[in-house]
């Protein structure tokens, strides 16, 4: 079996993966992103036992007990390239001897739930409202550096740039619907459900302008209006589709839970976004444990 190369899986002196500072027995099957470092403890401030806490840089990891349910909490800092870290290396944890470095003959599959914030593109979607993210539409072309025809959702990445009539020297959008047994275990008449756009960066790249002028002026609108088969374009962040597409390509099950805390086509912002943030927290604990 191959041999995997020093310079490409790469460890720390305690036999710890280099950017996350986790070895295997440090990780749950279950876990939990956050894009904030301190957003780890609000949520295992509610868990009954920590065993263990790390923290390299913006990745901070916390893994114990939550109603007798053993789960990790991963702060993965924000943006796609951010993520195409986490998710290599937590995939490696799992999935990759250390010792011989090679893949391991059985594979290890992870359970994943993103718990971040997002701004809703839909006016009936309000500051302060639940969201879960049926599918995603990447247009940070991260995930485009491998190899996507088994996961991505050629219709509707056609039917995106369509519609918005998309700059195809931006780099090509990518769809990537979410896990469907995931998608049944977190389904709640208290949370809205929609297309997440996923962008490469805060300001320009999701239409923010302060001094500097966006090249299409127009896009924000234009993604207001999109919908797929029925399902409407409804928030907008940095994470969703890197998470829902490398999860795929790795075989583990990822869902996107989104706190509501702007909403871009009022002009509107959360007047007490941790009290919404928290209530997102202990939904997705008390759904993991079901």
């Amino acid at each position: 079996m191959k041999q995997i190369k020093e310079s490409e899986l790469i460890l720390n002196p305690d036999g710890s993966i280099y950017h996350l500072n986790l070895r295997p027995e440090h990780l749950a099957n279950d876990v939990i992103f956050v894009g904030d470092q301190d957003r780890v403890e609000e949520i295992t401030k509610y868990f009954d036992t920590i065993e263990f806490s790390t923290q390299k840089r913006e990745f901070k990891t916390q893994t114990g007990t939550y109603k007798g349910k053993r789960i990790s909490v991963v702060s993965t800092g924000i943006g796609p390239d951010n993520i195409d870290i986490v998710l290599n290396e937590l995939d490696a944890l799992v999935n990759i001897d250390f010792a011989t470095r090679t893949v391991k003959p059985q594979l290890t599959r992870l359970n994943i739930v993103r718990v971040g914030t997002s701004g809703s593109l839909q006016a009936h979607i309000p500051v302060d409202a639940l969201l879960m993210s049926v599918a995603a539409i990447g247009t940070d072309n991260m995930l485009r550096s491998y190899h996507l025809h088994n996961v991505q959702q050629q219709a509707m990445e056609q039917a995106f740039v369509k519609h918005t009539n998309w700059e195809i020297t931006n780099g090509m959008p990518y769809a990537v619907e979410a896990d469907p047994e995931m998608i049944a275990k977190f389904k709640s008449e208290n949370l809205f459900e929609g297309i997440t756009i996923t962008a490469g960066g805060f300001y320009g790249a999701q239409g923010r302008e302060l001094r500097l002028k966006v090249k299409d002026e127009q896009l924000n609108d234009k993604m207001d209006a999109f919908e797929f088969e029925g399902v409407k374009a409804t928030n907008l962040e940095m994470e969703t589709a890197a998470i829902y597409g490398l999860s795929k390509l790795l075989g583990h099950k990822a869902v996107s839970l989104n706190a509501i805390v702007a909403n871009r086509k009022n002009g509107t912002f959360s007047l007490n976004p941790y009290k919404t943030i928290d209530n997102l927290i202990q939904f997705a604990l008390n759904k993991i444990i079901e």
